[in-house]
């Protein structure tokens, strides 16, 4: 359930029609991960058993998500089924062959997803915008920076002293080792 203000009533009493042996319950966004009910059923589900769901919004927070966990059931051994898609149980041949369908839609919204994201960055870069969140390493403290490890100071010595993290540094020290790499290979050539 999304919220505890809503009643879970009306799914128990579908889930009990329907032969269910235990009921978990979650009370939280369908965006967030942390559904310690559904890691207890999980953790509680047995090779040959059946995980039986009133709804398959009720167990995923979008296509991708729910394939990856019907895949995490069959690995399992673990068979699905929904009361409100009749056409989802993993028992039979058909719901397995609906299965592959679906997981075969969700892996084609992922790199469709993928694609577009890559063509609006390439669009973006073309007109000179810069996505990522700006960079707090300036030239000059890129500049200190490197002093200062030529003087052996230590990581987290630097990173105090030009306010920027330990990972900072270490990126823009290793950025300027590639570069110097490469200024070094173009002047042998």
């Amino acid at each position: 359930m999304s919220t505890t203000e809503q009643n879970v009533d009306l799914q128990h009493d579908a889930l009990n029609r329907a032969g269910a042996y235990r009921i978990w319950t979650d009370y939280a966004s369908g965006a967030t991960a942390d559904r310690p009910q559904w890691q207890q059923c999980l953790d509680h589900l047995q090779p040959g058993n059946i995980l039986l769901v009133n709804d398959l919004s009720r167990l995923g927070r979008n296509t991708a998500d729910l394939a990856g966990i019907v895949k995490t059931l069959s690995d399992r051994n673990v068979g699905l089924r929904s009361l409100a898609e009749p056409w989802l149980d993993t028992t039979s041949s058909q719901g397995l062959l609906m299965f592959h369908f679906f997981s075969a839609i969700a892996e084609y919204e992922r790199n469709r997803l993928r694609e577009r994201t890559m063509d609006g960055l390439a669009a973006a870069k073309a007109r000179g915008r810069v996505g990522g969140r700006p960079t707090k390493m300036t030239p000059d403290k890129s500049e200190t920076a490197r002093r200062m490890r030529a003087e052996k100071r230590s990581i987290k010595d630097i990173a105090r002293t030009i306010e920027v993290s330990e990972a900072t540094v270490v990126r823009d020290l290793a950025r300027q080792r590639k570069d110097q790499q490469v200024s070094a290979e173009v002047t042998e050539k």
